[in-house]
C-alpha cells in the first residue's frame, strides 16, 4: 500500500482525509506539526506527502524546503488562502499541486493519483526525450549537461541537479532542443500528463527552480535557460 504522510493541524479535517484515503487502499500517517513530520519523513518511508501550509510551529512551505534537501517524494499543498502568492511560492519550492480548503476529500484523493502517475511515470517510463541511458540527449552538449536515462537524472557541469517529477521532464524537453523557443503551452502539453489540470504560471514557477537549483551548483548556470518576452523558454548552451 502507497504510505501517505498527511500533515495537518484540524482534526475535522485530518479525519475526513485519512477516512477517504484509507478506503481508496493508501495507508495514512498523521501528524498535528511541521516538527512532527520532518521526524517521520526522516525515519521511515514515505511515498506521498500532504502537507497543510498553516500548521501551528512553522509553515508548510518550510517543511517542504526541509524535506527537498534529501527527497524528491510528491508533495501536495493544503492552503486556506487562495493567494496566488502562496501558491507560486509552493511550487517554487518543489510542490507538486495544491488545493484551497474547502475541499472534498473526493477530489484530494483524485489529485495524489494524478499526481503519482505523473512521478512514476518520469521515473518508470520511457524517456521522453528518446536518449539512451548514459549519453547526453540529441543535441546536448556533454561539456554542459549529461543526461543519465536510466536512472532518470540530469547533470549540470558534472553535478547532479535534485529536480522534482516535474522539473526533470520539463528541463528535459528543452534539453532536446537547444536554443528552441518553447511557449508555455508547448512545455506543459510535453511535461504534464495533464496539461488542463495546471496554469501557464505553473511552467515559470518551476523554471524559476530549476534555475535556482542550477544557480546553486555553480553561478552563472541559471543563464542556460532564457526567456524570451512574450514568447516562451529555450536552452542555451554558449
Amino acid at each position: 500500500m502507497p504510505r501517505v504522510l498527511l500533515v495537518e493541524d484540524e482534526p475535522a479535517i485530518a479525519d475526513t482525509l485519512v477516512y477517504a484515503l484509507g478506503t481508496e487502499c493508501f495507508e495514512v500517517t498523521h501528524v498535528l506539526t511541521g516538527t512532527d513530520a520532518l521526524a517521520v519523513f526522516a525515519s521511515e518511508a514515505v511515498d506521498f506527502v500532504i502537507l497543510d501550509i498553516g500548521l501551528p510551529d512553522m509553515t508548510g512551505l518550510d517543511v517542504c524546503r526541509r524535506m527537498r534537501e534529501t527527497s524528491s517524494v510528491p508533495v501536495l499543498f493544503l492552503t486556506a488562502r487562495a493567494d496566488e502568492v502562496d501558491r507560486i511560492l509552493g511550487l517554487e519550492l518543489g510542490g507538486d499541486d495544491y488545493v484551497t480548503k474547502p475541499f472534498s476529500p473526493r477530489e484530494v484523493v483524485a489529485r495524489v493519483r494524478a499526481i503519482r502517475r505523473r512521478s512514476q511515470a518520469a521515473t518508470a517510463g520511457p524517456d521522453p526525450a528518446g536518449a539512451c541511458a548514459g549519453a547526453p540527449a540529441s543535441g546536448i552538449s556533454r561539456e554542459v549537461f549529461r543526461h543519465d536515462a536510466a536512472a532518470m537524472r540530469i547533470h549540470c557541469h558534472g553535478a547532479l541537479l535534485d529536480l522534482t517529477a516535474h522539473e526533470y521532464k520539463l528541463l528535459l524537453v528543452l534539453l532536446e532542443k537547444p536554443g528552441r523557443v518553447f511557449s508555455r503551452d508547448q512545455l506543459l502539453e510535453r511535461a504534464w500528463e495533464d496539461p488542463g489540470a495546471v496554469t501557464d504560471r505553473t511552467i515559470d514557477a518551476h523554471i524559476k527552480s530549476i534555475r535556482a537549483k542550477m544557480r546553486a551548483l555553480r553561478a552563472g548556470t541559471e543563464d542556460h535557460i532564457q526567456t524570451r518576452r512574450g514568447l516562451g523558454y529555450l536552452l542555451a548552451l554558449d
